[in-house]
């Protein structure tokens, strides 16, 4: 399922701060001007952070051209399950980046890149006529001083511009440092050890039953265990701790508008999200973030008890997957190249991807580039000797193929023939895939292969196939890179 707004540029913002609800968050400035970042490295997190988790409720609004943010809470997220000493991003990547900065020095003490569900329904027609608005929350460390809150977006040039911040002051009386009493069950799926030692996964259901949470539990560790056996999950699994979290629903299933199946479950996941039937998300922000902090984790992952083809990977947010297809196995592991690692979409065989402007700048995704300089391309140290910028191969034949499978499965989609009929199709696309790929001279090299980010011309993705290009089970070697740099992120 796309993530759609993987490499769309953004406008030029103005940004807005509205006036603090109580006296534990003050607006620094209600202009544009930047609130001061003095980065001087990774900061010693004991003298600036306490071994907890803040989590500070926002709420995001806004149209296709404007963002605007307002304050909402300050709670006690639990122990804080990211690294004590990997506190900056180095990876800039995501449309938003979040900065967390002594109050009285300007000096930068947290970072992180991240995606939004608002993000992507500004990229929506809907938000070109109408102003939505979306709960979010930024989790940090706990601070021991007050901090200012810094929020940026990238702007038409593909660099950070400041749009919002706050400063909190983690005494005052509105934020509560009292943890969330949980009465959930939660369930150890694989490894131990210190959360700030470890990579940290929840699993969430919704659309389970009281009667299902067995179906839960075995679907929670069936594709837990597929995610341990790709690669670079495999190698890094004694540094990964996986953990659910059980919400049983009143009713089996999730809402499904698009065939008229209308349900309430605990999470709200919907498929439809967007009007993209197959497209799974919820709007529920809190509930989900509550139900998560029964446990640490740095990622998360909510299964839909739900045989339909859908999940949604956003970065840095959630993963989300359905349970039951004959493809659950490959959309786990595809979005959480999305969720996890910021990874674009590296297919383009939808008629909507070719409606979009030409790419005027460079991605910021580590695995598509534009190639508007191949001596400078993003992941030169990986390409094979010999071969050449760009790259060729089959892609005339290949697409044709595509567009005929396109066609048929719209058709079947129109017609609401049962799952197993789009299954079917699914799994002849990618034995013909197969038989392409076998013949391409450069099937193993890494290089720049035309087509990808949903843009038939104009944007390159790394290898012949990878998992964020067709229903295969297998990373290219820029994408398991990509994935590395994040597990760096999580060491001592």
């Amino acid at each position: 399922m796309k993530n759609i707004l993987l490499f769309i540029i953004p406008c030029l913002l103005v940004s807005c701060s509205e006036e603090p609800k109580n006296t534990a968050v003050k607006a620094n400035n209600q202009s544009i001007e930047n609130t001061s970042v003095v980065n001087q490295g990774n900061p010693n997190y004991h003298d600036w952070f306490r071994f907890a988790t803040m989590r500070l409720d926002l709420y995001h609004s806004g149209n296709a051209k404007e963002d605007h943010f307002s304050y909402d809470a300050a709670f006690n997220d639990g122990i804080w399950s990211g690294s004590l000493t990997q506190l900056i991003d180095p990876l800039q990547r995501g449309p938003y980046m979040l900065e967390v900065t002594d109050a009285a020095s300007g000096r930068l003490l947290y970072s992180r890149g991240f995606a939004s569900v608002f993000g992507e329904w500004q990229t929506t027609p809907e938000a070109d006529t109408q102003w939505g608005t979306f709960s979010e929350s930024m989790r940090f460390p706990w601070p021991k001083k007050p901090v200012n809150v810094i929020i940026s977006k990238r702007n038409a040039m593909n660099g950070f511009a400041q749009i919002w911040h706050y400063t909190v002051d983690p005494g005052a009386h509105s934020v509560n440092p009292a943890l969330l009493k949980h009465t959930e069950k939660v369930n150890i799926i694989h490894g131990s050890g210190a959360p700030s030692e470890r990579v940290d996964f929840v699993i969430l259901g919704d659309g389970y039953s009281h009667e299902e949470m067995g179906k839960f539990r075995d679907d929670s560790k069936r594709l837990a265990d597929y995610l341990l056996t790709c690669e670079p999950f495999a190698s890094h699994k004694d540094q990964i701790v996986i953990r659910s979290v059980e919400t049983p629903s009143e009713t089996s299933g999730v809402n499904k508008p698009h065939p008229g199946v209308f349900r309430r479950s605990p999470l709200s996941v919907n498929y439809g999200a967007f009007d993209s039937e197959r497209y799974a998300l919820s709007f529920d922000n809190k509930t989900i973030r509550n139900v998560a902090s029964a446990v640490p984790y740095d990622f998360m992952v909510i299964i839909l008890n739900e045989r339909t083809y859908g999940g949604g990977g956003i970065y840095n947010l959630y993963t989300t997957v359905c349970a039951d297809n004959k493809f659950s196995e490959y959309i786990m592991v595809h979005e959480m190249g999305h969720h996890l690692a910021g990874l674009a979409d590296e297919y383009y065989t939808s008629s909507v991807a070719y409606e979009q402007q030409p790419v005027t700048v460079e991605p910021w995704e580590p695995n598509i580039t534009a190639l508007k300089d191949p001596s400078k391309l993003k992941w030169r140290d990986l390409v094979s000797e010999g071969t050449p910028l760009p790259t060729p191969w089959n892609k005339d034949a290949f697409d044709a193929y595509g567009y005929q499978v396109q066609h048929r499965r719209d058709s079947l989609r129109n017609a609401n023939v049962p799952e197993e009929i789009v299954e079917a199709l699914f799994t002849e696309q990618m034995n013909t895939e197969n038989s392409f790929f076998s013949k391409e001279k450069y099937r193993d090299a890494v290089g720049a292969f035309e087509g990808a980010g949903y843009l038939q011309k104009g944007l390159y993705r790394p290898q012949a196939d990878c998992i964020m290009f067709t229903r295969h089970q297998q990373f290219c070697k820029v994408c398991r890179k990509a994935i590395e740099d994040v597990f760096a992120l999580y060491e001592k």
